[in-house]
Formats: structure tokens, sequence, C-alpha cells
């Protein structure tokens, strides 16, 4: 049903949306802090590595310096030759050489630098060394220092590589003035810094690897809770659809018990739909379109069941006020399907599937695409089962001059594409024959007795003798005898012994009539003429005792008349009366 499919899709619909957006939305905080966990970890390095080197430093600065032996990987350092005492000799005559805390730490940043691929630096604005010039970045970071006499920090790129960065502040104290005196540093001036730069590649990699990981785990967690959420789906799917179906089938068995207060309309919305399906499938509806026409189809004269009985199953022509009340079924339709939220949505279309092209239609004389659509095609389904099926003096067509009359009337009562799509698919439909109003079984002969019986004799009326003799040349009967049997004198029965009497006599003349032959068909017509019908041919003579005896004592006789229906080419009464 197409309500109920939007309706749970939609919600489907949303919480896999919601899903996605909570798993994309922690996947994403995931990364950035495995991201930010390998600039915290660089980080943590970089201060770590720096203070080591200032420990070291710190170290050999309150000795006042190492002497190390004078080797070509320590050569006296130029730079501290206004140094007394820079170069010294042992007692056993081993050359020495002041190492100051920027010489060894220097050393050390060497090695590390070899080692590990970190970059270690000690810069200075006021250079010794022209090895400590510092670069750009150093060079900005030292100014920052100057002001804040804080740690900096930040990724740069160098040689076309990134790094994170961190410079530590070099404070003077009075053992630096041992050889950064003659500078003009004091105690406590920020001397320059101690400069550290780690490749962020291993990190960074560290942190991909973690957060493909991490997204590998996210993707399981999605991919299950979109099966949950479908699985959820398809549970609620199935749970509405039998709550539905089950609902449905009290309605369908309702339309059937209403249904069954008219056999012509018995089977009546199950062709209407089947009819409507197939012009709606040639004219490309999409498939929830086809369900919602098929629905509106099945229950589209549900509001009949407001309809009185003396109305509905009335053969004969309806008077105006009776025609108004049985247009009325469309907007009980209509009302009963909008109580019902599952209905709601195929509610406008029952309620229009009697409008015409034209808008000389009902309920609200709508014309041309003002019609729903699907209304349209509901109305081309339900005229062509109108003509193929037999109803009350008038026979039905062939499926071929029901189309040709669909034609005659395209862009009058009905839309044109629609009756182009119909002719297509309904041209090769066989149609049951045996589609009839006629009743068939005892109890609808005794619902038609309401319109077809004569209240006094019981036996079938005048109008009914009409319906008889207009299909007898169709596949409904097939009589070939008449017998027309005339009462004489019976007013002046009425006259002596009352019209009670009268009728009493009437009842019991009909019953011994009734009773000649099983097969008749007894109409009493004219007040006090009978005529029966039988598919043999047989003469009243034949049994004309029986009937004298009923007159025993009444003054009254018979005389009667035999016809044979087929050569005397007898099709209704205006026939039948010229031969009286």
């Amino acid at each position: 049903m197409a309500f109920r499919a939007r309706f749970i899709n939609k919600i489907a619909y949303v919480l896999a949306l919601v899903w996605s957006v909570l798993i994309f939305a922690s996947a994403s905080v995931s990364i950035y802090n495995d991201y930010k966990y390998a600039d915290a970890l660089v980080k943590n390095e970089a201060v770590v590595s720096v203070n080591k080197d200032l420990a070291y430093r710190s170290w050999v600065s309150s000795h006042g310096g190492v002497y190390v032996p004078i080797t070509k990987r320590t050569p006296p350092n130029p730079y501290l030759s206004h140094i007394k005492n820079r170069d010294v000799t042992t007692l056993d005559n081993q050359k020495l050489t002041l190492m100051n805390p920027a010489y060894t730490l220097s050393q050390m940043m060497r090695d590390y630098s070899k080692l590990y691929g970190t970059k270690g630096h000690i810069t200075s604005t006021k250079l010794m060394n022209p090895k400590n010039k510092p670069d750009e970045w150093e060079e900005k970071a030292l100014k920052t220092v100057e002001i804040t006499r804080k740690p900096v920090f930040e990724k740069s790129i160098i040689n076309g590589k990134e790094y994170f960065r961190y410079l530590n502040p070099l404070v003077t104290k009075p053992s630096c003035l041992k050889c950064h005196a003659f500078q003009g540093y004091k105690a406590g001036d920020i001397r320059g810094g101690v400069s550290v730069s780690i490749p962020m590649a291993k990190y960074k990699k560290e942190a991909f690897i973690h957060s493909l990981d991490n997204g590998i785990v996210f993707f399981l967690i999605y991919i299950l809770g979109l099966g949950v959420i479908l699985f959820a789906k398809k549970k609620s799917k199935e749970f509405l659809d039998n709550k539905i179906k089950d609902y449905e089938q009290h309605i369908f068995s309702l339309v059937n018990i209403m249904e069954k207060r008219d056999s012509y309309t018995a089977g009546h919305t199950q062709r209407v739909a089947k009819y409507a399906v197939m012009i709606a499938k040639e004219m490309n509806f999409s498939q929830e379109e086809i369900d919602d026409i098929y629905r509106a189809c099945m229950l589209h004269d549900i509001g009949k069941i407001s309809t009185p009985d003396s109305i509905l199953l009335k053969p004969g022509k309806l008077s105006a006020i009776e025609y108004d009340i049985i247009k009325e079924h469309v907007n009980v339709s209509y009302e009963l399907l909008m109580n019902v939220d599952i209905y709601k949505d195929i509610a406008e279309i029952v309620r229009h599937h009697h409008e015409r092209y034209d808008g000389s239609g009902y309920p609200q004389g709508l014309k041309g695409d003002e019609i729903p659509i699907m209304s349209q095609i509901m109305t081309v389904a339900d005229a062509f089962d109108a003509m193929t099926t037999n109803r009350v003096y008038k026979a039905r067509k062939s499926v071929k001059d029901a189309i040709a009359e669909l034609n005659e009337l395209a862009s009058k009562q009905f839309n044109a594409e629609i009756v182009r799509a119909a002719t297509k698919v309904l041209k090769d439909i066989q149609v049951e024959a045996s589609i009839t109003q006629r009743p068939k079984t005892k109890i609808e002969q005794e619902r038609f007795s309401y319109f077809y019986r004569d209240q006094t004799t019981g036996v079938y009326n005048k109008e009914y003798l009409d319906f008889v003799l207009a299909y007898n040349h169709t596949d409904e009967f097939n009589l070939r005898c008449i017998n027309i049997i005339y009462l004489h004198n019976f007013s002046r029965y009425n006259q002596k012994h009352t019209w009670e009497k009268g009728d009493e006599f009437l009842k019991k003349f009909a019953e011994v009539l009734d009773g000649i032959n099983e097969s008749d068909y007894v109409f009493r017509v004219y007040g006090d003429d009978f005529i029966v019908l039988n598919a043999e041919h047989y003469e009243m003579s034949e049994h004309i005792s029986k009937l004298e005896e009923v007159l025993l004592g009444t003054d009254i006789y018979i005389s009667y008349k035999h016809f044979d229906i087929n050569e005397e080419n007898i099709n209704n009464i205006a026939d039948l009366e010229k031969l009286l």
C-alpha cells in the first residue's frame, strides 16, 4: 500500500540518515583525535628532548664546562679563545680543551640527529658561533620568547617535509657569564634558545594507521547499524502489512456482503479493479499508483451501504429523488475512507469516479484535468463493466461494441487518452456471460420478489414479464410458449363478495395455476388476467379442469389463448398486447 510504504520508507530513511550522520561525526571526531594525539605525542617528545638538552647543558654549566681530549672530533673551540686556560696539558702530557655548555650540547645534538632524525639547534640573535645562526622560523620564535619568555612551537616545513618545531628560551645564569659576559649579557637575560625539529612523518603514519583501524571498526558498526534499520524496516512493514491485511480483509468482506445485496453488483468491484489496473499499467503508472487505484476500485462503492434497498435494488427507472439519493453514495464513500488513516490517500479518487470529462458528472461537476487522473481511469473501467454486464431491461454489449461506445464518448464523458489505453488492453478481454441481474437461486428470487412479486397472489408481476420477454432472446432465458388466461365476471364477484374475498379467490386461483408445471413462469397482469410462459409448448385445455374447480359457485368463467414467442417475435409487453 502506497501510504504505509511511504511512511515506513520515510522513517527508515530518517533513521538511516541520523545513523549515517552519527557514525560520520563519530568517525570524524575519532580521526581528528588521532591526529591531535599525534600532535600531542610529538610535542611531548619535543619538550622531553629540549628538557633533556637543557638538563645536560645545566650540568655542564654548573661545572664551568668540561675538559675533553683534543681530537679531530673535538678540536679547541675558536670562539672561546678569549678564555684563559681554554687548553691545558695534564701531568701525563695529555692535551685537553675546554667545552662550554653550548659546545657540548651541539656535539650531543649532532649525534642525536644521526640516531633519531631529530634536528637540535642552539641559536641566538647575538652569535658567538656562526653555525648557531637562526633560520627564518627560529628568528621569529626568538622575537616571541623575548616578549613572552615562554616556549614557542608549531608545525613547519623544512626542505619539503613537515616538522614539529619547538624552541625553549635560554635564560642567562651567573655561570653563563664566564663565556658570554663579553657579549653584554647579564644574569636573567634571554640569551637565545634551544630549538628542536621533529619529523611528523612517523607520527602521521601512526595516526593514519590508527585512523584506518578505527575507520574499519566504524564502517563495520555502520553496516551493522544499517542492517538493524533495514531489518527493523522489514519487520515493521511485515507487521503493518499483516495488520492492514487483516483490516482490509474485514473491509473487503464488508464490500462482498454489500455486493450480495444485488446480484448485478456481485464481482463488480473486482472486475472494475482488474480493468483499471490493466489501463493504469498501459499508461505507465508506478506500482504504488497502481496499488492505490486497485484499492480505490475495490472500495469505490462502499458508500452504497447507506443506500436503501428499495432504491439500490430497484430494477426500473429511478425517480429524480431516488437518483439524488443514490448519487450521495460517493460522498458517503469519501467520508468513510477519510476517517481511516490507511485509506485517506484514495478517498479523493473514490469521490470523483462519477465525474465526467465534460463536467456533466457528480458530485462536484468537475471537468477535464480538474478530475483526478485515477478517478478518470476508474470511470472508464466502471463504464466498461456496466456495458458488458446484463442488467434489467438492458442486455449486455459485446466487448467490441462496448469499446466502440467508449470511443464515441471520448473527450465527452471520458478522457480520450484513457480510452485509447483501454481500447488497447480490453479489446481481447473475456467477459463472463453469466453475470446478470436475473435471480438464479431461491434466495435471489426472494430478494427480487420485493419488486417482481404480485403482493396479492405471490406470482410474478407485469414488470417482471417485461424483463423476461426482453431477455428471452439472450442466454438468460429460453422460453417459447405463452398461455394467456382471462377471468370473466371477476368485477361482479368483487361487488358481490367484497374485494377482500376477491383477493382470496385470486390467490387460490394463482396457486392452482402455478402448480400445473414446475417450470412455468406465472404472471398476474391487468388485475384479473394471468400469463404463463414455458420453454416447452403445452395446451392449457389439458389442465383447464383443475382451474374450473376453483371457479365452482363463483359465476366466473375463463378463456385462454396460446402463442409461440419465436413465431410471433414477441420481445416485450407491447408486442404481446398487439396480439390480444
